[in-house]
């Protein structure tokens, strides 16, 4: 994708800056709350990545929408991003933190793909079980694909634990055709 390797210099950057004032979850929380915006706003989306609107104009309406809801640190970084003519960025650059922040902090990400969702008893248990298989703290997010059937597939980091209804069937069905069984009717 365009831009991923500088979103990722600029998430570098503001990192290293909150880690300097100790606000590094402060900030996290700010990037957190504008990717979350900017995901959910298909027009604020549209507003940055228009080459047609000033960049002041649009430092200004981030600020207006912000200012009371974000940290300094953020707020600079959006500002710096709006001299560079980099603000179409802004949504990869809060993912890319967000990563980073995790990554550093000993925290996986942790998909956990169902036939349902997740209720808040089971997220506990899914969160304990990777606490425990991995030593780490980790965010579940839930993908419900009803293909599976039922069961789980756990997915952290390179590791994934395949529990699902449908992928017991599929393993049935390779032992029936690898098989040697002859019916005798």
């Amino acid at each position: 994708m365009k831009g991923t390797r500088a979103a990722l210099r600029y998430a570098k950057a503001v990192l290293n800056l909150a880690k300097d004032s100790k606000k590094e979850t402060e900030v996290n929380n700010s990037m957190q709350l504008i990717a979350k915006t900017l995901s959910e706003s298909e027009e604020l989306a549209l507003v940055l990545s228009s080459p047609v609107i000033k960049a002041d104009l649009k430092i200004k309406a981030l600020n207006a929408i912000f200012s009371k809801s974000v940290d300094q640190i953020t707020l600079g970084a959006i500002k710096l991003l709006g001299e560079n003519k980099r603000l179409s960025l802004l949504a990869m650059v809060a993912k890319q933190y967000t990563i980073l922040f995790d990554h550093d902090k000993l925290v996986d990400v942790a998909r956990v793909t169902t036939a349902v969702p997740l209720t808040a008893a089971l997220n506990k248990k899914v969160l304990a079980k990777i606490k425990e298989l991995t030593g780490h703290e980790a965010i579940v997010e839930n993908v419900v694909d009803a293909d599976i059937l039922g069961g789980f597939i756990l997915r952290v980091g390179d590791i994934q634990y395949d529990a699902s209804i449908s992928n017991n069937f599929n393993e049935l069905k390779r032992q029936f055709d690898h098989s040697h069984f002859v019916a005798k009717i």
